[in-house]
């Protein structure tokens, strides 16, 4: 429970804010440690968070002793589509008698087995934001330096992690404890981001030279199908081509390959790098411009400017007898993503319909070599 409910505005929607598992974590911990010094019973606990707002949060199924307590905090995603929306996050917190304070994952709390995380290897994916939320509310609440050991815990951890990317990021057995604000908030733009980026820095500590992007599971299935590329070594970068770009060029990659359907990459071909229907809905002015410049027929051109999507536009285009086209929108594409990044990587670009392979830019047969080697 929030003290009081917050609501983000998106696409003209109003949307609830919820709270991370770090959150949860923090919140945790701080009433374990508040029912071992007290020895009373805590229902709510209030934390701050580093968004700047306070949390007060109801405290689940607590118990204490002398030395020894624990409870749950219930994870609250708000409006978010957030697998972990509704789980339990347990703290467990005990009086030491030295001056130190450690932190640890239990049960369902993932453990980091790869480089390339914010977390060495070997440790529980407690991201380090929460870890310093964690500690600054646990010191909070001792007036003298008081040594405790905290265990987090994720009963429903393990069985969850397995529908997320955490296997393919090389974070094992279980969930991790995010979030850098506190604060969950409705379809972030920043977290997709931030995964994207995660998943770039993880290929490249594996020693891959070449990035592979697409949009989403239609372009990964159809890599894997028709190439023979492999799902582990793709990044899934949903509309955010432009961010994966740079995200590419930050991290020194020598080459990228960007696979996807037509109706998605067209878009880069027309100079847009942000590949959402509704921030760039251009695929037929992309499309009938550069029919145009090949000759087609007015009618023609009439005709796929007025289709709904590029798979009915297909149709058009193979009557017509112009599927040169594309060939010229994949090489477009490919220079556009490289020169968007000032030429610092070689690019190739695949265009597919939903029914099978159209083409690829000049150039992407080389590029493939280095995958398959």
């Amino acid at each position: 429970m929030v003290d009081d409910e917050r609501y983000i505005i998106k696409a003209g929607r109003r949307l609830r804010t919820g709270y991370t598992t770090g959150s949860c974590a923090a919140a945790a911990a701080k009433a374990a440690a508040w029912m071992i010094k007290n020895q009373k019973v805590l229902k709510q606990v209030t934390i701050d968070t580093p968004k700047g707002w306070t949390l007060t949060l109801d405290v689940h199924q607590p118990s204490f002793d002398k030395s020894e307590a624990a409870c749950c905090i219930i994870k609250d995603s708000g409006d978010d589509p957030d697998i972990t929306n509704g789980i339990e996050v347990w703290a467990t917190v005990r009086k030491e008698d030295h001056y130190e304070m450690t932190i640890s994952g239990g049960k369902g709390v993932g453990v980091v087995s790869q480089k390339g995380m914010q977390i060495p290897v070997g440790k529980a994916a407690i991201n380090p934001v929460p870890l310093k939320m964690i500690k600054k509310e646990v010191r909070s609440i001792y007036e003298e330096p008081q040594g405790v050991s905290i265990v987090i815990h994720l009963p429903e951890g393990e069985t969850l992690a397995k529908k997320t990317f955490n296997p393919k990021l090389g974070i094992l057995g279980g969930l991790s404890i995010l979030g850098t604000t506190g604060i969950v908030e409705p379809m972030s733009e920043d977290a997709l981001k931030d995964t994207i980026t995660l998943e770039l820095k993880m290929l490249k500590e594996k020693g891959f030279s070449t990035a592979i992007l697409v949009p989403g599971n239609i372009g990964e299935k159809f890599l894997m199908n028709t190439f023979g590329l492999r799902s582990e070594n793709m990044v899934k970068m949903s509309n955010y081509l432009g961010h994966a770009l740079e995200q590419c060029a930050n991290l020194a990659f020598k080459q990228v390959i960007i696979g996807g359907h037509l109706g998605k990459l067209i878009k880069p071909a027309g100079g847009i790098y942000y590949t959402h229907n509704r921030i760039s809905s251009t695929r037929m002015e992309i499309l009938t411009a550069n029919l145009a410049l090949l000759g087609m027929k007015t009618e023609d051109l009439i005709a796929v400017m007025n289709c709904r999507t590029t798979d009915e536009a297909i149709q058009i285009v193979t009557r017509a007898g112009f599927e040169e086209v594309y060939k010229v929108l994949a090489n477009k594409a490919a220079d556009n993503c490289k020169a968007y990044c000032f030429d610092q990587f070689e690019v190739g670009v695949v265009l597919f319909s939903m029914k099978e392979y159209l083409t690829a830019s000049d150039g992407f047969s080389k590029l493939m070599v280095t995958c398959l080697a």
